[in-house]
């Protein structure tokens, strides 16, 4: 299964709200991917740009997309990204393939 890299960031409102019911978020993103058969790798907070990762196996990006957009569409963050991460297989395999692509810079 695929896998994905997910960074996010938290509203303001909602870090106010787990200052005051602290809780494990990552028991819901969990949850989240396991209801379209997926399986959470990892979940982390960090400082910087972003507040918080995930990885995440998904049966397909059909199926991420679903939860991203279930996620977005809570309210809860201000920003979330996901990522398609690829395999050193599926690396070489592209890269085998790009010598193939008959590519032409612009104006050449």
């Amino acid at each position: 299964m695929p896998l994905y890299l997910s960074r996010f960031s938290y509203a303001p409102e909602t870090w106010a709200r787990l200052i005051d019911h602290p809780e494990d978020r990552a028991q819901a993103a969990q949850s989240y991917i396991e209801s379209v058969g997926g399986k959470l790798h990892g979940f982390w907070y960090a400082f910087g740009t972003h507040d918080g990762y995930n990885l995440w196996e998904a049966p397909d990006n059909v199926s991420m997309a679903a939860v991203a957009l279930a996620i977005s569409g809570g309210g809860a963050l201000s920003s979330f990204e996901t990522t398609v991460l690829l395999t050193v297989d599926e690396t070489l395999q592209a890269l085998r393939t790009a010598g193939q692509v008959q590519y032409r810079a612009p104006g050449a």
